[in-house]
């Protein structure tokens, strides 16, 4: 297939097929981005220009949009690592989408409400959607995931991807894989969107699933920083995620039913995901400063995180609300215990406690 093509900057791009936009440019959106544009310089389904919209701010004094397109670097959060030359970055969020098929999530989840009421008015009908958000939207005992929030606010079908990936080694092309939740007719779109020799793609029909496990290990991921925090080994954060895993399982069914699968929680998403994050990742490092110092979470996050967001502590709270609104607290003492630490003054070295308390019901 022969496809149309643009100079822009001394660049070649395509003028026909899919067009994508990445929204979003931390560590994570920019690895994936990374993934997204080489795979689109390889396939003619799609156009080989891929936006990236990038929440401008200044570096060194000088733009980060601009930086990343004149380095091909994002020097702030994924410094190191060159980024194809067909990414383009860009400042104006309506502008990188109007034209787009393919969306592609990967801001923290907070910030979803005001990209859907910039992006809606110039949104393409027939666009299709992807998160890669961990979290979850929760009013009462109202609760959506991303994919179903963007559902809802875009009226696009939306996918989700998820799995044990560390952004600067799936950067460094280490080899590495992710799970899609997505339905069936979508599932090829995808795979061949996000498949790299480095980057391996499984598919499988249960997007709720996915992004559940993708959610809720986060909080996971804090108990284990605490572990690490009060200098205890891999015996007890072994025995943490176990627990954890047990009470992923139970919520994620508790909250969206029979929709999903058991078989999802052993994918990438599931526990491959999970041990990832609760020995690598900001959540786990930002709770062992929280046990070893006693600083707030907003100062932490500030120290530590150059900028991004943690996302543990926010699905903690969501998480909390919606076991309180189901009436279920008291069937889910690991997520009530690590929401007591984070919020409520309880001690680190309570959640140890759990192993007595709890045996039956996990």
């Amino acid at each position: 297939m022969i496809r149309a093509l643009s100079i822009k900057n001394g660049r070649r791009f395509s003028t026909s097929a899919k067009k994508i936009t990445v929204i979003g440019s931390g560590n994570w959106g920019c690895a994936i981005a990374k993934i997204v544009a080489e795979n689109a310089a390889e396939h003619s389904q799609f156009s080989s220009e891929v936006k990236m919209w990038v929440f401008d701010e200044k570096v060194n004094g000088e733009s980060l949009v601009d930086i990343i397109n004149s380095k091909n670097e994002n020097v702030k959060y994924l410094p190191g690592i060159n980024l194809p030359s067909n990414l383009i970055a860009e400042r104006d969020l309506q502008t990188s989408v109007q034209d787009a098929d393919l969306l592609i999530f990967i801001s923290p989840h907070q910030f979803l409400p005001r990209v859907c009421d910039d992006i809606l008015p110039v949104l393409k009908s027939n666009a299709a959607g992807l998160t890669c958000i961990k979290g979850m939207f929760v009013k009462g005992d109202d609760i959506k995931l991303p994919s179903a929030y963007l559902n809802s606010r875009l009226n696009i079908p939306v996918s989700a991807l998820s799995g044990a990936n560390i952004a600067k080694d799936v950067a460094a092309e280490e080899m590495s894989e992710a799970t899609i939740g997505t339905a069936n007719e979508e599932a090829e779109l995808w795979k061949s969107l996000f498949n790299r020799p480095y980057f391996s793609i499984r598919t499988v029909p249960d997007i709720e699933g996915v992004e559940a496990c993708g959610a809720l290990k986060n909080v996971v991921a804090l108990a284990a920083g605490f572990v690490d925090g009060m200098g205890l080994g891999s015996n007890t954060k072994s025995a943490v995620i176990r627990m954890g895993m047990a009470e992923i399982i139970r919520l994620s069914q508790t909250f969206f039913g029979e929709t999903v699968q058991s078989s999802t929680f052993w994918e990438s998403c599931g526990i491959a995901d999970l041990i990832t994050t609760c020995f690598s990742g900001r959540n786990r490092k930002c709770a062992e400063a929280f046990a070893k110092t006693g600083d707030s979470w907003d100062k932490i996050e500030a120290d530590l995180l150059n900028g991004q967001k943690l996302q543990g502590t926010l699905t903690t709270m969501e998480v909390y609300e919606a076991m309180e609104a189901l009436g279920v607290v008291n069937q889910f003492p690991f997520f009530a215990k690590v929401h007591g630490i984070c919020f409520k003054g309880e001690k680190v070295e309570s959640l140890l406690e759990l192993f007595q308390e709890n045996e039956l019901k996990n």
